[in-house]
């Protein structure tokens, strides 16, 4: 665990919900210490210019909204949580959720060392197991090697920390070697640093192995740089409208079985806790699929898939929720650098380093993961869901200002969340409004 900085601002932000716009931005501004010309850069975002130097071919920018999540105790830290994404719900959840975790102190966690994987195929090899020893006997000269990469990773503390060498005996065409070389990234999620010195190892690896080296890229089933969250909430937080707390914690608990025996269940489930992860990655100029990527074969390493979460009780009677999962997340390099909201999406969380990024994103994993089951375990998905969901289907009606709420209102009312529901009372109220002079 990482010993944070204290905030002396509140994550706790009652009413925020119900704040316009301009206000919600004008309280994170000031809860952040932001200055005029950030919250300036809110409205102005990402430029077309800058868009078209990250990637190629660009012809537009394509927005999705930017929410806050509050009340998040990550550490003894208070954090305002950005995040990015289109599907209702997710950030009033982990909103919801990090308030009942904080009756029991919010959230713990703790990360490994941002240690990343590279692979090296080595295939053409006359004896196989010959040239995994010798690999594991020049481990010195290759990690004495692999450090004159780059010399600024080494400077900060990070560079090669070990190598693993695995024989595949059994493939589609035949046995291959796999060196694993283990690099530190530090700050960085690592991806250009890893390749860089895969690539600069090929010619020794080939030497010692007599072989010939086919693939180098790093892996994304980043098992050596793990980050963990954990939360104890009392039964007593747990109770709300006709749900008794002891009641609900049980059904949180049945839910996790659920997706800890099925495969089936363990995709949504999972897709939940990925709900939030995501929305965070993104927000911060993370890559995002190899988050995802990483998570699901995480899930499954045991050779079933299976929930990346735990739930279960303490002595207390609590509620307690685990999370581990890879998070291999940074904060230099590529467009957690380049893109401007990404920049202030850091500073609105006061991140000071990768490994600190990593606990709040598996904190709000653990927080979104606890949203979904506990609606699915009492009210069902839908209630919360489809008022957020008709406000959108009111909009794709073609309905503007006050008629979303009216129309949303109704649709709810009705149980009737529908794209044609909502565009007959478009067309309904349109009919009694007089016609424009």
């Amino acid at each position: 665990m990482l010993a944070w900085q204290i905030m002396t601002t509140s994550s706790r932000l009652p009413g925020f919900y119900n704040k316009t716009q301009s206000e919600r931005l004008q309280a994170i501004g000031e809860q952040a210490g932001l200055t005029p010309e950030e919250l300036a850069a809110f409205s102005a975002g990402l430029s077309p210019d800058g868009a078209d130097h990250m990637i190629e071919n660009v012809v537009c920018l394509y927005s999705l909204p930017f929410g806050i999540a509050t009340n998040f105790r990550v550490n003894n830290k208070e954090v305002l949580v950005p995040m990015v994404i289109e599907e209702p719900s997710v950030v009033a959840g982990a909103s919801l959720a990090a308030r009942l975790a904080r009756e029991g102190g919010g959230y713990v966690a703790s990360s490994d060392e941002p240690v990343m994987i590279a692979q090296m195929q080595i295939l053409d090899l006359v004896n196989p197991h010959a040239a995994r020893l010798a690999l594991l006997a020049h481990k010195a000269r290759i990690l004495e090697f692999v450090a004159t990469t780059d010399p600024v990773i080494i400077k900060l503390g990070g560079g090669p920390r070990d190598i693993d060498v695995r024989l595949i005996e059994d493939s589609p065409i035949g046995p291959m070697v796999v060196l694993h070389l283990l690099y530190d990234c530090r700050d960085a999620m690592g991806a250009n640093t890893v390749n860089t010195a895969a690539e600069a190892l090929r010619p020794m690896v080939e030497e010692i192995t007599g072989g010939r080296v086919a693939l180098r890229i790093l892996s994304n089933l980043a098992d050596h740089r793990l980050a963990r969250a954990t939360c104890a909430i009392p039964a007593s937080a747990l109770a709300f409208d006709q749900f008794d707390g002891e009641d609900v914690r049980d059904r949180i608990i049945e839910a996790y079985a659920f997706a800890a025996a099925d495969p089936y269940r363990a995709a949504t489930h999972n897709k939940g806790i990925m709900n939030g992860v995501d929305a965070v990655v993104i927000v911060t100029g993370n890559d995002w699929r190899a988050i995802e990527a990483g998570a699901h074969a995480y899930a499954a390493r045991s050779g079933r898939y299976t929930s990346l979460s735990q739930w279960g009780k303490d002595s207390k009677g609590n509620l307690v929720g685990t999370l581990e999962m890879p998070m291999a997340v940074g904060i230099v390099g590529g467009a957690t650098k380049v893109h401007p909201t990404a920049r202030l999406a850091l500073k609105i969380m006061s991140i000071q380093s990768a490994r600190e990024l990593a606990e709040v994103i598996v904190s709000v994993g653990l927080a979104q993961n606890f949203a979904a089951i506990r609606a699915l375990a009492t009210e069902g998905i839908q209630r919360g869901h489809m008022s957020l969901h008709a406000r959108q289907l009111a909009m794709a009606a073609g309905a503007t200002g006050d008629l979303i709420e009216q129309i949303s209102a109704q649709m709810v009312r009705e149980k009737q969340v529908r794209l044609d529901r909502a565009q007959a009372l478009v067309e309904e109220i349109k009919s009694y409004l007089p016609e424009e002079s």
